[in-house]
Parts: C-alpha cells; sequence; structure tokens
C-alpha cells in the first residue's frame, strides 16, 4: 500500500511536468498558481494526517485507513468521582473526532487502574473492542462499558469492593493514535480509631490491616483521615497505622496528654514506621451500605453468646463496628441503648445528642471490650441486597 501511494504521487509529479512544459511558454500565471496547490497537497498530507491499519470485518485481511486532519479527543466531565462499598459507579471517559467523521471507527478501548495501596504499576480492568470484551482479576463479572451514545466510553463497576479505590485510566486506541484520560475513584465513608481487645498499640502493620478488614472496613488513607479531622473534628490522641504505613493522629483541640497545648489543631505524625517491628492502634475506613444494622428489640439483656446467638435466629449476624459506623453516618441510625457488637465490644450510636446519650457530638460511643458475661442489647446486620 504504501508502494502504491509513492507511485501515485511520482505519477503527479511526472504529469505536472509534462503540464509544465506544454504550458510554459503559453500560460505562465496559470503555471504557477498549478504548481503552489500541488505543493499545498502534499504538505497538507504529510504534516496534518496519520495512517492505521484497520481490520476488515471478515478478519481475513487489512486495509489503510487515510484520515487527513482528522484528530482523537479523549474526555471526562469527571476526574474525580465518589462513591459507596457495595453500591455502583460510573466512571465517565467519553470520545470524538475533530473534525467529525462520516462513519464510526472501530475503536480499542481499554480501562487500567491504579489502587490506592501503594501500586505503582498499573492492573487491567477491562478491553473492549467492538462487540468483544475481556474483564480481569476481581472485575471479571462486575464491570461493562455504558455506550449510552456513540462515542461514550464509560465504565460501568458494580458492587464496589474495599479495595477498587484508585486512580483509572481510560484509553482509546484508533490505528497507530491512542488518547487517555485519567479518573480518580474514591469512597464516601467515615474514619474510625480502633484498638486491639488487649490493650492500646498492639498492632504491627498486617494485624492493623487484618483488624479493619474484620470489622467491614480497611485501613484509612492519610487524605481521609484528614479530611475526617478537617471536617468532621476528628480528636484521637493515640497514633494509628494508615495504608501508607505511616503512624499518625489527628488532634482538634490541643492539650498537654497530646503533644501539648502550644502545637497548633493538625494531623500529627510519626513518619513512615517499620511494618513488622513498630507497633499501633489504627484508623480504619468504612464506606459499607450492604444492609441493614439495626437494635434487636428483646426483653432481656443478653451475654454476648447470646447476643450472636439472638441475631443468628433473627436471620442476621451481629454487626461488625465498620457496619455499625457505616449505619450512623448513611442510615442515619440513632440508639441509646448500649449493645454487643462483633468485636466484643459494647457501643451505640447517636445522630441526635441528648441527655443521658453520652458527650453534646454525634458519634458511636464505646464502652470497649467489657467481660463477656455481663449483659447488654444486640446490633444486628442483614444484608439486604
Amino acid at each position: 500500500m504504501h508502494r502504491a501511494r509513492h507511485r501515485l504521487q511520482s505519477d503527479v509529479v511526472l504529469e505536472t511536468t509534462v503540464l509544465v512544459n506544454r504550458m510554459m511558454m503559453k500560460r505562465p500565471l496559470l503555471l504557477l498558481l498549478l504548481l503552489q496547490l500541488v505543493l499545498e497537497n502534499q504538505a497538507l498530507r504529510h504534516s496534518n494526517s496519520y495512517y492505521y491499519q484497520d481490520l476488515s470485518p471478515d478478519g481475513k485481511g487489512n486495509e489503510e485507513i487515510y484520515f487527513s486532519g482528522v484528530r482523537l479527543h479523549v474526555e471526562s466531565p469527571q476526574t474525580m468521582v465518589s462513591a459507596v462499598q457495595g453500591g455502583n459507579v460510573t466512571l465517565p471517559c467519553v470520545y470524538r473526532y475533530e473534525p467529525e467523521v462520516s462513519s464510526p471507527r472501530r475503536t480499542r478501548v481499554k480501562w487500567l487502574w491504579q489502587p490506592n495501596t501503594g501500586e505503582t504499576k498499573e492492573l487491567h480492568v477491562m478491553v473492549a473492542f467492538g462487540s468483544r470484551h475481556r474483564s480481569y482479576g476481581d472485575f471479571q463479572g462486575r464491570v461493562r462499558l455504558r455506550r449510552s451514545a456513540p462515542g461514550d466510553a464509560s465504565l460501568v463497576i458494580d458492587q464496589l469492593q474495599n479495595d477498587d479505590t484508585g486512580r483509572y485510566r481510560c484509553e482509546i486506541i484508533d490505528g497507530l493514535e491512542d488518547e487517555s484520560i485519567t479518573v480518580e475513584l474514591q469512597f464516601r465513608g467515615v474514619v474510625f480509631p480502633y484498638y486491639s481487645p488487649v490493650g492500646r498499640y498492639q498492632f504491627n502493620f498486617q494485624e492493623a490491616k487484618e483488624a479493619c478488614e474484620q470489622q467491614a472496613a480497611c485501613l484509612a488513607t492519610f487524605e481521609q483521615l484528614y479530611e475526617a479531622w478537617d471536617e468532621e473534628k476528628l480528636d484521637w490522641c493515640n497514633a494509628g497505622w494508615l495504608a501508607d504505613g505511616t503512624a499518625q493522629y489527628p488532634v482538634s483541640v490541643p492539650r498537654d496528654a497530646c503533644g501539648g497545648t502550644e502545637m497548633a489543631p493538625g494531623v500529627r505524625s510519626y513518619g513512615m514506621r517499620d511494618k513488622s517491628i513498630d507497633r499501633f492502634d489504627v484508623f480504619c475506613f468504612t464506606s459499607s451500605i450492604r444492609g441493614e444494622v439495626y437494635f434487636l428489640q428483646h426483653k432481656l439483656r443478653l451475654n454476648f453468646s447470646e447476643a450472636v446467638e439472638e441475631c443468628a435466629q433473627d436471620g442476621a449476624q451481629i454487626a461488625k463496628v465498620g457496619q455499625l459506623y457505616a449505619a450512623w453516618r448513611f442510615a442515619g441510625l440513632d440508639q441509646c441503648d448500649a449493645g454487643w457488637v462483633a468485636d466484643g465490644s459494647v457501643r451505640y450510636p447517636i445522630t441526635k445528642p441528648r441527655a443521658n446519650c453520652g458527650p453534646l457530638e454525634p458519634g458511636v460511643r464505646s464502652f470497649g471490650f467489657l467481660p463477656h458475661h455481663l449483659k447488654f442489647g444486640v446490633y444486628c446486620h442483614k444484608v439486604r441486597w
């Protein structure tokens, strides 16, 4: 094909030369105009065009397509998208040609993901070409392209999981040309401090990660902790692990026990720590709304074992700490009754502070880890979808 195009260009030059000889003496002005048009046409074809190989529909061959002056553009109206765990989300990505092409092109759409866990390598999420598509890893069966209109390559993710947050890159490939945009996915949720039932500063990094996961949460990022301090005035005077391997703690009201009264409010940091040796509490983040948390109405108070059994009898499970926080934040759960939760602690959620229900600020109150023979109510969790 390239040789055929070069022969065509040579023929044009040869025919032009013959025409020049015939018109040299008769019409010099017309000759100059014709020569200028030929040269401009050749310059345009080389300076503002691209070629690509396009597979034929029957798959038996290919043809070389030539677009003169057409450019591929990839855009997103949002570079940051927020969602909640267990829900669905659409990451917008649209592409277009400028100027518009007369017929749709067969483009390849590729979505890649860089998680928030510090992973530097991009991982494949989905690749689509025409009606064919393939998803990868934990995204299999949960992702699809929206395709609500020509050029719509937006990614729809169902049943969002704890570790789905991060940077997603939409890459559109049309032959030799490709363009991409990046959309960041973050969860709306709540940060809560957590410590071991055996006491403070007991977790190394891996144990902290597992502790959050056991309570339907994940390690909080610095950005999530900072937002909790800045917008919600989170104040906690014990350092906890974060997802990046640092140990930090938020102080809204400076005091002697938290670094002194002379230090300004803020998120204070111990910096990067040894993940195997150093031990702290942990800051967890939850965004889960998959189900309902409720205080079990029961005529008797229950010890911990009875509480677990009564939730099961009601077709539920005893609620995890992260589920209780999520219900307080997203469902407005407000119950001035102390109840057992899954880790063996006793807590209760308050959205409307009032007398005899703890401090004047909303929050999830905790009595800590009490002996399991004591009797309280219980918070249960039922999966609704």
